[in-house]
């Protein structure tokens, strides 16, 4: 279902596709296009807009949350937004060989081009596909409801769901851009993005979606109440609204059905997703029958250690996406297990850069925080079950790339060949049934404390941290060492040591406490560039990265962030041109 056509009147078809791929527009071609009558198309008077039309038009719209826009190259709008959100941050370097994809280098190096289409343009035509869809869905309740097809409380509850997905795409599109168009139901040509308000017609959204929903969803993984009061939360949280977001927060931890999973890694494994902590993630399926497993996360195909055993026998693809030497010294702790929130980059942790996988080499011994070990693989550490990963000779471009891995978009070696999980039919073998996380509970958490530390109230948000701190303590889901024969022994793979703060020094302790810890439990799922851009200090905490990786990493030798620039990303020219001008080009670009 997920590539279901939905209905679309006659004459308005080509419309439809301008709104969806480039936005609304009265681009020429466009209006020429309007006038062809359309042949074999059914007529809006043979449609009845029940229950399983409005619900199968839901589902089309549901079916955006991956991104996978038409299956060319999806990774380029993925829903965990490893390229936008973790490459362009201090977490992650593109990785791979220099030549390959050289515009994600583009977005490593802050030199973002307008006159490319290719990726953000797809980018952008994703979500904006996502909105069309959002938006027929709604008339086809209006429609429903004035044809008599739908009860009032049907058409409540499916507009409902069909206004909370149509904020997420405008959110995830706001992060990017920041000056968006909102185009709701009713547009029929191309709108400005000249002093909109798209911050509180996305609240106003979500606001609709928490009264109208119920409690539970009508299906695993889709919207409801609860998940629509914590998307409204962090819609708050970007603006830093405070007031706004704690009663709501505190609604969510308190009296919501949200827990933390009992194992942090629950949270990137197939067969413990949907957990009392997901509160909203991309459903992705395999062996559903579409072509190619297309319904997987293909938005993580590329991002394989290149040439290893990791999902097929014959090698894995293709040696992107690789965790910076900054976020693995980010997971130090020290003798008490707390982190070094102002030294831990001090002094690397021990890595096997420029050291051949033929050659000994001692992993780093050393305090270490065990979630390191979940999200990152690194030489000497068991890699989800695919055998101690080896160093080197899984990195497709050590010198350009680093020593490291990120593990988290990889299905664990027991689940190889699981239909459920494991993609039968997709080129790329480490396609999977794995979720893409969107929000989980420990956010929720992580930010309730830093209003209360920015506020200065209570505790300061020690009891939260604490919280989250201690589910990382559980030694039962510590990486373990491996045996001779690669089974799991009860050693712990590493010196893990994590400790609890009881009680913060002060507010600025605290401050830098609640974020240190929201990047290392979070790390490369999606959030720290857009993380550091709502707190506004980007510039600052990536220049300063910039200062120092750069002598471990050549190939950022030339990148430097622009304030005031590079917050946001440059709309494509190909966008605002189709748009008639309708659309203006971001400052900086």
């Amino acid at each position: 279902m997920k590539k279901l056509f939905n209905y679309i009147e006659p004459k308005k078809i080509v419309l439809l596709l301008c709104i969806s791929v480039l936005m609304i527009t009265t681009f020429q071609s466009c209006k020429e296009e309007l006038e062809i009558p359309l042949q074999g198309q059914f007529s809006s008077d043979v449609i009845v807009f029940d229950n399983n039309w409005v619900s199968s038009q839901l589902t089309a719209a549901y079916g955006m949350l991956d991104g996978n826009l038409d299956t060319s190259d999806p990774w380029r709008s993925a829903a965990s937004n490893w390229i936008y959100g973790e490459v362009a941050s201090d977490n992650a370097y593109k990785g791979s060989d220099p030549g390959d994809q050289t515009i994600i280098d583009n977005v490593e190096f802050y030199l973002p081009n307008s006159g490319e289409g290719r990726y953000y343009g797809y980018k952008w035509n994703s979500l904006f596909e996502g909105v069309a869809r959002s938006n027929e869905a709604i008339r086809g309740v209006k429609a429903g409801l004035e044809a008599g097809d739908l009860t009032s409380a049907e058409a409540n509850l499916f507009e409902a769901e069909a206004r909370f997905l149509r904020a997420h795409y405008h959110f995830e599109a706001k992060k990017l851009w920041d000056n968006i168009p909102y185009v709701d139901e009713t547009a029929t040509e191309s709108l400005s993005n000249e002093n909109v308000d798209s911050w509180t017609l996305i609240e106003e959204d979500f606001k609709f979606a928490i009264a109208q929903l119920s409690d539970t969803s009508r299906f695993v993984g889709g919207a409801n109440s609860w998940v629509a009061k914590a998307y409204l939360a962090k819609i708050h949280m970007y603006q830093l609204d405070y007031a706004s977001a704690a009663p709501i927060l505190d609604d969510v931890i308190n009296a919501g059905p949200y827990s933390l999973a009992a194992k942090y890694s629950d949270n990137f494994n197939a067969a413990s997703e949907n957990s009392t902590e997901s509160i909203f993630a991309v459903q992705n399926t395999v062996s559903d029958g579409s072509s190619q497993d297309d319904n997987g996360n293909w938005g993580e195909a590329l991002n394989f250690p290149n040439g290893a055993p990791v999902g097929t026998t014959g090698g894995a693809c293709c040696g992107f996406y690789q965790p910076s030497q900054n976020l693995v010294n980010a997971y130090k702790t020290d003798a008490t297990g707390l982190p070094m929130l102002d030294t831990f980059n001090d002094v690397d942790v021990t890595n096997d850069d420029g050291v051949a996988s033929t050659d000994a080499f001692t992993p780093h011994t050393g305090e270490l925080d065990p979630r390191l070990d979940w999200k990152v693989g690194r030489r000497g550490i068991d890699f989800n079950g695919w055998g101690i990963m080896p160093g080197q000779s899984w990195i497709r471009n050590p010198p350009n790339g680093g020593p490291y891995l990120q593990k988290i978009s990889v299905f664990r070696q027991s689940q190889f060949n699981n239909a459920s999980i494991d993609a039968p039919s997709a080129w790329a073998p480490g396609v999977s049934a794995l979720n893409t996380n969107i929000i989980r509970f420990a956010e929720i958490l992580l930010w309730r404390a830093e209003i209360m530390a920015v506020l200065g109230e209570g505790d300061l948000g020690v009891s939260l941290v604490d919280r989250v701190r201690m589910r990382a303590a559980n030694s039962d889901d510590f990486v373990k060492e491996l045996d001779a024969d690669g089974v799991p022994t009860a050693t712990p793979a590493a010196n893990y040591v994590v400790g609890t703060y009881g009680a913060f020094s002060g507010q600025d302790q605290a401050i830098k406490a609640v974020a240190h810890e929201y990047r290392i439990e979070t790390a490369l799922e999606g959030h720290r560039f857009f993380d550091l851009v709502r707190r506004g200090n980007a510039a600052q905490v990536l220049n300063s990265y910039l200062s120092v990786e750069v002598t471990k990493r050549q190939h950022l030798t030339n990148a430097s962030f622009t304030p005031g620039v590079n917050e946001r990303y440059p709309i494509p020219q190909i966008v605002i041109a189709v748009s008639n001008g309708q659309l203006k080009q971001n400052n900086g670009y």
